[in-house]
């Protein structure tokens, strides 16, 4: 049996509640409340669905004079009905604005009571209906890099989620390591575009004079070492998503043809006639101020008004602080799914330190660190001492190992020696890539002695590989 719904009823008469409950009858619990004062009193008591709040209440009490947040923080999602009579429907119309569901004029009618529930439970559908919808909008591998307690993230995530479905070329700023690269991805993966590629071009990290190939492919013999046809991007991403990084980077004689394509969707490619058509979505980067380029004269003005259809700016790390432990949690997750460790979280103290800390590297270098952490450590949490020393600033690192003093003093001293010299293994290792000959050399041992040690200390190599 449905458990029913429970209406709260605070009136000056308690003849109100009877109407309401004759009006919609045993479909709900009743309860009334006589006071402002005892109406707080009753929704801290149990949870309510619907409050009944009669207007006149308030020109009876001069302590209640906030409006109705104080309702709401008891029970924020509460639906509240205004009741009032026809002369003060427009003093209380400000209350809808604070959270009123719906205005019930005094007296009313059975009927109308009635018709007063049956509006806002469909509005309560419909507002549900398109809560599902929000949700079932982002797909289920999304989730977690949708995590954000940042306002900031907030309305990035509200912008890739209206641009995605549509044709408009994005434009993502921000400084280097902020995400871009994730949030152009976030876009193509909800985008009807989805099944198709998703490629993405580095345009600073390729000399000029090798993009114009990589773009839009070339021709067998169009330039010394052209031994066969080789496709550019703009061919294989046809249907897809082309990600432009490091837009600002391009030269003058790209910014041209990158121009043209989009303007005619076609191209050439190096040393060929035929013309070809292109399909594609672009969505570039960069974390140059476009528009002072273009007001000095170094990026063509054309072009950043094709590229700056849909600008999405990226925060900096140090401007959404309150999400550093959530990216913790993401980055310990996926190492752990590719390590094998079961490393559960950090230790309280580090958290401090890492949220006063100006991230110059952004998210990037938030990563990076935490991942080195997880390297080194051998606890079940990210201890001080895995992280870097230079990451607490004028703060000390303080390593806190108990003393057995039961034991000897030679077992002791070998006890520390053997713990020093694993975690010296692990850091040069890391330091190394898990290459044995430059760690072995870095350690001023031999590589046979490297590899006794690490059978001694049970390390393997492959924890400190870098991960493609």
């Amino acid at each position: 049996m449905q458990k029913k719904k429970n209406i709260l009823v605070a009136a000056r008469d308690s003849s109100i509640k009877t109407s309401i409950q004759m009006a919609l009858e045993d479909q709900y619990a009743y309860d009334y409340a006589a006071s402002l004062a005892q109406c707080t009193k009753t929704l801290e008591s149990r949870k309510f669905d619907y409050l009944f709040l009669d207007f006149e209440l308030w020109r009876m009490d001069a302590d209640f004079q906030t409006g109705l947040s104080i309702f709401l923080q008891i029970q924020p999602m509460i639906e509240i009905i205004i009741m009032c009579s026809r002369g003060d429907a427009a003093e209380t119309s400000k209350m809808l604005l604070e959270g009123a569901g719906a205005k019930l004029m005094l007296p009313a009618t059975l009927p109308e009571i009635r018709q007063v529930m049956e509006q806002l439970s469909q509005t309560m559908r419909m507002q549900s209906e398109i809560e599902d919808g929000h949700e079932r909008f982002w797909r289920s591998e999304s989730l977690t890099i949708l995590r954000t307690n940042s306002p900031q993230m907030k309305q990035v995530f509200g912008k890739v989620r209206s641009v995605s479905r549509s044709k408009s070329t994005v434009l993502l700023t921000g400084e280097t390591g902020t995400g871009k690269g994730v949030i152009a991805n976030l876009i193509h993966q909800h985008s009807n575009r989805r099944e198709k590629q998703f490629i993405s071009v580095h345009c600073g990290a390729i000399p000029d004079t090798l993009l114009e190939s990589e773009l839009f492919g070339h021709e067998k013999g169009a330039f010394t070492g052209a031994v066969r046809r080789r496709l550019g991007k703009f061919e294989l991403a046809d249907g897809g998503t082309l990600f432009l990084d490091e837009i600002g980077t391009i030269s003058s004689a790209m910014q041209i043809k990158l121009l043209q394509v989009l303007q005619d969707h076609s191209f050439q490619r190096v040393g060929g006639e035929a013309t070809l058509k292109t399909d594609v979505r672009i969505i570039a980067a960069t974390n140059s101020n476009l528009k002072k380029m273009v007001e000095e004269g170094l990026f063509r003005r054309d072009l950043y008004y094709r590229l700056n259809v849909f600008p999405i700016e990226i925060p900096p790390l140090r401007e959404r602080i309150a999400d550093i432990s959530l990216l913790i949690e993401y980055f310990i997750n996926n190492l752990n799914r590719f390590y094998g460790k079961k490393i559960q979280g950090i230790e309280p103290e580090i958290l401090p330190v890492l949220r006063s800390y100006s991230w110059p590297g952004n998210i990037r270098e938030l990563e990076n660190i935490i991942e080195r952490a997880y390297i080194i450590e051998n606890s079940s949490l990210l201890t001080p001492s895995s992280f870097p020393a230079e990451l607490f600033g004028h703060l000390p690192v303080i390593e806190l190992h108990s003393i057995d003093t039961s034991r000897s003093l030679a077992a002791v001293r070998a006890q520390e020696v053997a713990r020093i010299e694993k975690k010296y293994l692990q850091e040069q290792l890391a330091k190394q890539n898990g290459k044995i000959f430059e760690t072995a050399s870095a350690s001023g041992i031999g590589v046979r002695q490297l590899h006794k040690l690490m059978i001694k200390y049970q390390i393997s190599k492959e924890m400190f590989k870098k991960r493609n």
